[in-house]
This record gives structure tokens, C-alpha cells and sequence, in this order.
């Protein structure tokens, strides 16, 4: 796939962003917009200019969640009854959708979702995937799957309860309920509160040219570290960033950043 549709990929300097670009749908999540999303996130991992990622909406919304109307024309044929064969192309379909979705998540580089206006469904999946979530003093939230018949299937039920805990993902999800800004951060789901669309999206900028200053390889290596340890015993954990930083310690922008600090200037990190 050449030109992207439903996405727009934007820079500048090592920071990217993608944006959700449908805003005249609020952003619904369509079939092509779920493969665009791994195709995009897969360029910026691969880009090595690129350290930090924005992920945002065009329009009045993050987005509405799944397009309805585009996802029943795979989705129907499917449901409609059959026996194994049907049933076998569901299962690949949603896994296949499992892993567009976690295409933040898959990325080495961190990840912060700005969020502004509705983040319904698939929009909370995909929210749930990136490293750091701000939002606007007008977003609203809702885990709302149960409300169309179906078990959010995406992301949502298995990262939340890492971010809000248990309890809180099965009160949205069991409720379907909408929640706002000022819940959203009590219960963790974003770190920050903007009062308008411009200053979620220049705070959102600011945290990514943050982490894009410091040694990129540490960076993707934090990220790593912080996923892979999921489910490991603390002391599994500390095991496996031994034997991580005794492979990756030594580097040239270790070296950097140690004579930066002695000579008293800003260090200037390569990668490597």
C-alpha cells in the first residue's frame, strides 16, 4: 500500500505524528483504518529518525469507535450462522484485528495518545496500546461494546485493568457507561487534563520531544523492559534487565552522555 486514506503521518525533528483522518465520521474505525494503523506505525518503527510518536484525531473527536456500517460488510457473512468454516474466519478477524490494534503497543518507540472530544470502543482499544494518554477538558470515554451485543475483543478488557485496575475496567465495561475528563484521570487512564484542543496537543508534543532527547536505544529499551516484565515475578524482572543492560549498557551514546555531564554541555545522541 502506497498513500495512506484514513491516516496522516506528520514530523518534526525525531517527534511523528498520526493522525486520525476522518473527521468527518468522527474518526470511526473502518477496516481500511485498522490496516492503515499497523502499516503506519510500522514505517515509524522501522524510520530510525524517528524517537517519539503523537497519536491524534483530526476533527471534533478522537474517535466515535468501530464504523458500523463499513464492519458489517466483512463482519455480516460471518455471524449470520454456518458451522466451523465461518466461525474459524471470525476467530482470524479478530485476531487480525487484535494485532492492528496493538500496533502502538508494538512499536519500539513510546507512544502518547492526545485525546480530545468522544473516545468510544475501538478508540479506548487503541488508547489502552500507547505508552502515555493526555486529554482535553472535553473528552469523553466509554468502554461500550456490551451496548451493540458484543465482548470488547480489541485490547481494552486485557490492558486496562494494567492501567485503572480491575474494578474500574469492569465497571465501564459491565455498565457500557460514558465517563469524563476529570473521571478519566482519577481513575488513571490519562496523566494530564488541557483545557482546550491546542494545549492537549502541544502538551502531547512536548512529552514526546521529551523522551526524543534522551539516548533513543534506552528509550525503545524502557519500553521494552516495562512489557516484557508483564506477568514475571519482580525478582524475573530484575534478572531480565540484567541480562538486558549487560548486552546493551555499553554504547556510544553512553559514552555521550557521560562527557556531556563532565563538560558540563547538552548531550548530542546518536543511536548508537
Amino acid at each position: 500500500m502506497g498513500e495512506l486514506e484514513t491516516l496522516r503521518i506528520e514530523r518534526d525533528g525525531h517527534v511523528a505524528e498520526v493522525v486520525l483522518n476522518r473527521p468527518g465520521k468522527g474518526n470511526a474505525l473502518s477496516p481500511r483504518l485498522f490496516e492503515e494503523l499497523e502499516i503506519a506505525f510500522g514505517r515509524l518503527d522501522e524510520d530510525e529518525g524517528v524517537r517519539a510518536v503523537v497519536l491524534r484525531g483530526e476533527g471534533k473527536a478522537f474517535s466515535y469507535g468501530l464504523d458500523l456500517q463499513e464492519a458489517m460488510g466483512e463482519l455480516g457473512p460471518l455471524v449470520g450462522g454456518g458451522l466451523a468454516g465461518p466461525r474459524m474466519k471470525l476467530r482470524a478477524m479478530i485476531q487480525r484485528l487484535q494485532r492492528q490494534t496493538a500496533s502502538p503497543a508494538r512499536c519500539r518507540k513510546p507512544v502518547v495518545a492526545a485525546v480530545h472530544g468522544w473516545c468510544i470502543g475501538g478508540g479506548l482499544d487503541i488508547i489502552s496500546a500507547c505508552d502515555l494518554r493526555f486529554c482535553s477538558a472535553d473528552a469523553r470515554f466509554s468502554l461500550r461494546e456490551a451496548r451493540i451485543g458484543i465482548v470488547a475483543d480489541i485490547g481494552s478488557l486485557q490492558r486496562l485493568p494494567r492501567i485503572i485496575g480491575d474494578a474500574a475496567t469492569r465497571e465501564l465495561a459491565l455498565t457500557a457507561k460514558d465517563i469524563d475528563a476529570e473521571r478519566a484521570m482519577r481513575l488513571g487512564l490519562v496523566s494530564e487534563i488541557l483545557p482546550d484542543v491546542e494545549g492537549l496537543l502541544e502538551r502531547a508534543r512536548q512529552e514526546a520531544r521529551a523522551m526524543a532527547e534522551l539516548p533513543p536505544l534506552v528509550v525503545q529499551g524502557v519500553k521494552h523492559i516495562l512489557d516484557a516484565q508483564d506477568g514475571l515475578t519482580i525478582e524475573q524482572g530484575l534478572a531480565y534487565v540484567a541480562n538486558w543492560n549487560s548486552a546493551f549498557l555499553a554504547s556510544e551514546d553512553f559514552g555521550e552522555a557521560i562527557g556531556a555531564f563532565f563538560e558540563r554541555r547538552a548531550p548530542r545522541y546518536k543511536g548508537a
